[in-house]
């Protein structure tokens, strides 16, 4: 039986695309995750997490200053306003980062240690867990899609072979999202086990 394309049918267009969204956004914040996670390179993105208390609100350390990686071990950030050297710096080193950030007055420095062995493999451990949690997110999602798609059939919107096409078609797009991130956390402990 030839596949059925979920889109093509009107009482499933919107679930379909609904669903593939959400499935999207899933994988999206798995890559976010990985970028964010610490090699023994310096990276930009390893400082997403952190928000500064400035002009009276918590900002993304992004939006106070301009960060860059000019050398492999170190990260640097230039304030655009010199008033928020100190809580740049503070919320650096109040973060579970473990960095310890150095203020001249004008740029904070951040020197990026090499990792040890056994942090890389705690790394890769973490990075095994969040992979789980977003492929159960995955997963979850197609649940909904099936029960949606079962509701459809149910409420004979759908005949029982589109309703077989598409759960086919729903694991298909299931197993093609898990396989993105599967493909990302291989790159990234790659990345993260190279000495």
């Amino acid at each position: 039986m030839a596949m059925v394309n979920m889109a093509a049918l009107p009482a499933l267009k919107d679930i379909y695309l609904q669903l593939k969204t959400r499935m999207d956004k899933a994988v999206e914040a798995f890559r976010k995750e990985l970028a964010a996670q610490r090699t023994g390179r310096a990276n930009v993105h390893m400082l997403d997490s952190i928000h500064v208390e400035a002009y009276g609100s918590q900002m993304p350390l992004s939006q106070v200053g301009n960060i860059s990686a000019p050398e492999p071990q170190m990260i640097t950030i230039t304030p655009w306003d010199g008033s928020l050297t100190a809580a740049i710096e503070k919320a650096i080193r109040s973060s579970d980062l473990g960095f310890n950030p150095q203020n001249d007055g004008k740029v904070i420095r951040i020197p990026v240690p090499a990792l040890t062995e056994e942090r890389r493999k705690e790394m890769v451990k973490h990075l095994n867990k969040v992979l789980e949690e977003h492929r159960t997110a995955v997963r979850n999602i197609r649940r909904d899609g099936n029960d949606a798609i079962k509701k459809a059939m149910k409420d004979k919107k759908i005949s029982e072979d589109e309703e077989r096409g598409a759960l086919e078609q729903m694991q298909k797009v299931t197993d093609d999202e898990i396989k993105k991130m599967e493909e990302m956390f291989k790159a990234k402990e790659k990345e993260v086990m190279q000495v």
